[in-house]
Formats: C-alpha cells, sequence, structure tokens
C-alpha cells in the first residue's frame, strides 16, 4: 500500500513540478508572527504551560489538549521563543504542532489546503509531506489521514542527488528541515519524527 501511495504522489510532483504551500499558519497562527497573547486570545488558557531553556534562552511550551484543544484537534502545542535578526522573542511561536482526530486531515484536505508538497518520503514507515513555507505533515501508515502536522519559519530543502524535492525518496534521504533562526530546530512529537 505504501508503494502504491508514494509512487502516486511522485507521478503528481512530476506532473505539477514541486509545489508551494500556500500558508504556514492555521487556527490564527502562524510562527514567527504570533504572539503569546494572541495565541492565548484565541484559544484560552492552556491545559498546561511549562518553561524550559533551549541553548541558554527561556522558552515556554503551552499545551491545549482534551475539552481545550481546539475542534477536531487532540492535542495543541505551541513552543514560544524565537532568536530573529533583531534579537531574542521570548513572546513569539517559534513552532506549533496540531495532532488531529482520525479523519479531519484527510491527504485531499491537506493538499487543499497547503497545496502539493516541495517534497515527499516515508519516515519510519510513515508518508510525511514536506513543505519549503514550513510546513512537516505525518500521515498514517496508510497515507490516508494527517496524524501530526507541525508549523514553522519557512524551512528550504536543500537539494537531493542534484534535484530540489526529489519525491518519494527513502527515509534515510529524506530531507532534513534547515535550522530555523529560532533556538531550536522543531521537532514532531517523540514517536513520529520522521527518521534522519
Amino acid at each position: 500500500m505504501r508503494t502504491i501511495w508514494l509512487t502516486a504522489i511522485a507521478g503528481v510532483l512530476a506532473l505539477c513540478g514541486s509545489g508551494q504551500a500556500w500558508a504556514s499558519d492555521w487556527g490564527g497562527i502562524e510562527p514567527g508572527v504570533t504572539t503569546a497573547e494572541q495565541v492565548r486570545e484565541r484559544y484560552g488558557a492552556p491545559s498546561k504551560e511549562t518553561k524550559g531553556k533551549v541553548d541558554n534562552y527561556d522558552t515556554v511550551t503551552l499545551i491545549y489538549e482534551g475539552t481545550r484543544a481546539p475542534s477536531g484537534i487532540n492535542k495543541l502545542t505551541v513552543e514560544l521563543g524565537l532568536l530573529t535578526k533583531d534579537g531574542y522573542k521570548p513572546n513569539l511561536v517559534r513552532v506549533f504542532r496540531l495532532e488531529p482526530k482520525p479523519s479531519i486531515f484527510p491527504l485531499r484536505t491537506v493538499m487543499d489546503g497547503w497545496g502539493m508538497p516541495s517534497a515527499a518520503g516515508d519516515g519510519g514507515g510513515r508518508p510525511t509531506f514536506f513543505y519549503e513555507d514550513g510546513l512537516v505533515v505525518i500521515f498514517d501508515p496508510q497515507g490516508i489521514y494527517a496524524e501530526n502536522m507541525s508549523f514553522t519559519m519557512p524551512q528550504p530543502l536543500p537539494p537531493v542527488a542534484g534535484q530540489r524535492g526529489q519525491p518519494g525518496q527513502p527515509a534515510t534521504g529524506a530531507p532534513k528541515p534547515a535550522p530555523t533562526p529560532g533556538p531550536a530546530a522543531p521537532q514532531p512529537p517523540s514517536g513520529t519524527r520522521p527518521r534522519p
């Protein structure tokens, strides 16, 4: 099933060329633009808030789950603290992740909403879309529904074997997101990370 899925995506990418995501935001949150106050104004108090340090910078993580999660979402995680050219901004969204309920973001909805991916791979047995505008979508093993969607600042993909955005790459050749200008590169929750 996975081979059929990757072959179909490779064919579509070959016909259409590598696409651009239409937006690297969702639900009123955009990395590098949205502030902690705007997230709280839109979604209220989080279920859990943790403070940490990344590269000696103070960070905050807001977690919305259960009844506090947005409709159709099991868990929304928002990480705050971004190193910009103007210095460290502790109040800016660096990355946020959605863990949607099954059937909320099927493959067609993802492509209708964000366009063709810049690259597609198969990380850890899970079909994965990479968008240069900063979105990484990890699907269920059958490639039907999104299980994890990570939104970051734009992430240009490195060239692969002389071709940009080579579709259907094996997990070992899947593109790695470039480091963000923030204190840490974004990572999907453990257990769902594409393998480098």
